[in-house]
């Protein structure tokens, strides 16, 4: 197997561990049919993959992956580690914008000059300047969506004000979308409010619907039948193969990890516990909560007396944001009921049959995890997209209860609240129901990957298409060379 004949794709991430993590899953399944993948993100995000690592998989090295190889190739963003402008992530993306711009198109250039050409670039959300880099060289872009197909149908409607959201003028009007049930002014993408805190995140992912005519596809991280109408509809309009849930395929290899902390071992916990009897609990990479609301879990925990998994991850250092804690004697009363880590292997851990429930963000990873996993849900949302991710987690899913409305309410949920949330998905009347429907979804998630699915017929549909575009490439770049040789022999 030699590198050099292999289709070579590009792979150019947002450095967030919720951007890395699909993109990674996504080049491996790519690696495994044949290709060479490059993923390439910043030098400081690469840094983190290294040390939470063991086995030197995160390297420039090629490491085989089924019939291809996967590695790595990172680059500097031009500031100090400690630059104080990393802090604000509006400016921190308009200089990922500057200079992905420039070290981009040096890293095509090089794998050409070294045998290894490019011939497809892939980049997710948050980005949308790898599009505009891939137009100019003339090479065809797609791009790996990471969020729900509902969201991009609620962001690509804004953009083209096509119907009407929460204004200045009236912030608690209803949206109605065509495929989706009618969301609340506070379940629409929150980036999308007036009052959100966040707009330089709305301009950022709406500047990739200015860039959709220059990707040629949009692959989705979600499965078919768990958002059938609303990817019927928005096909229609875009380019979309839908190809989750990409962290069940077969063709992973698991020894090359996206994670940016290496994960506690807790499995050995896991097995010691009953079948269905933890609760898990994780806020995603980015969610970081206030020392008040931890305290309102803790004791909301020890009132209800479940055995529980508790991912606790400590701020970034850069943050100025204190390590929280948790209240006096929690530890003692719980005893061997309870393990606190700092970051867990997420789907390992859903995947074990002690698992009860998963109180998550909702972020669409975190969501899509839960679902082909089989695992109930208390939704605990905050912003983004994890507000509409939990009203379809509840509302239309049914998996299980939602526990807050998100960050725009301004409150602490109090432990009671929180208590009947964890009892009622662990041992409420609901509670089989939402089980029920949770092995239903993780049924369908696993036909769609399956040969033949509809996921599984969607990305070879695109590994074919990939193949068939760079052999144009090569053809055209081997002639042009031809043509010119002649011109300079003649001459």
């Amino acid at each position: 197997m030699n590198s050099q004949t292999l289709v070579h794709v590009l792979l150019i991430s947002f450095p967030g561990q919720g951007h890395v993590n699909p993109l990674l899953r996504l080049g491996k399944r790519l690696a495994s049919q044949g290709l060479l993948i490059t993923l390439s993100t910043t030098q400081s995000i690469g840094a983190q993959m290294r040390q939470a690592t063991t086995n030197n998989s995160i390297s420039d090295e090629l490491t085989v992956i089924g019939d291809g190889f996967i590695r790595f190739e990172f680059f500097e963003d031009g500031w100090q580690k400690d630059d104080p402008r990393r802090l604000d992530l509006d400016q921190y993306m308009t200089q990922l914008n500057l200079v992905g711009r420039q070290v981009i198109p040096q890293m095509i250039k090089r794998n050409a000059d070294q045998g290894l050409p490019i011939t497809c670039l892939i980049n997710n959300p948050f980005i949308p300047w790898v599009s505009d880099v891939a137009a100019r060289l003339n090479l065809p872009c797609a791009m790996l969506w990471v969020q729900s197909c509902s969201c991009f149908a609620s962001y690509y409607h804004y953009h083209h004000n096509l119907v009407s959201f929460p204004d200045e003028n009236d912030p608690e009007t209803d949206v109605q979308i065509p495929s989706i049930p009618l969301l609340k002014h506070d379940e629409i993408p929150s980036f999308l409010h007036p009052h959100t805190p966040y707009p330089f995140l709305r301009r950022a992912i709406l500047a990739q619907y200015k860039n959709l005519d220059k990707v040629f596809c949009i692959l989705m991280d979600t499965v078919y039948d768990l958002e059938k109408d609303t990817i019927d509809y928005m096909s229609k309009i875009c380019p979309i193969r839908t190809i989750g849930p990409l962290f069940i395929s077969n063709n992973n290899n698991n020894n090359v990890s996206g994670d940016f902390i290496k994960p506690d071992d807790c499995i050995d916990w896991l097995d010691s516990k009953p079948k269905s009897s933890v609760v898990y609990i994780s806020f995603g990479s980015i969610v970081f909560l206030k020392q008040e609301q931890v305290d309102e879990i803790a004791f909301a925990i020890i009132d209800s007396g479940v055995s529980f998994l508790w991912v606790l991850r400590p701020p970034p250092k850069e943050s100025g944001l204190k390590v929280q804690s948790l209240p006096d004697g929690f530890l003692e009363k719980v005893g061997d009921k309870g393990k606190i880590v700092q970051w867990s292997p997420q789907e390992k851990v859903l995947a074990h049959e002690s698992v009860a429930c998963f109180v998550t963000h909702c972020g669409w990873n975190s969501s899509m995890e839960a679902l082909a996993s089989g695992v109930p849900v208390v939704a605990f949302p905050q912003w983004g997209d994890q507000v509409t991710d939990a009203k379809f987690l509840v509302d239309v899913f049914k998996v299980g209860v939602r526990l807050c409305r998100g960050e725009a309410e301004n409150r602490v949920v109090i432990r009671d609240e929180v208590k009947n949330c964890l009892l009622d998905v662990t041992l409420g009347p609901e509670a089989a129901n939402f089980k029920e429907n949770a092995l239903k979804w993780k049924k369908e998630a696993a036909a769609a990957v399956a040969d033949g699915g509809s996921s599984d017929r969607n990305f070879h549909y695109f590994v074919d298409k990939v193949k068939r575009m760079s052999a144009e490439i090569l053809d055209e770049s081997t002639e042009s060379k031809m043509v010119g040789a002649q011109v300079k022999s003649t001459s």
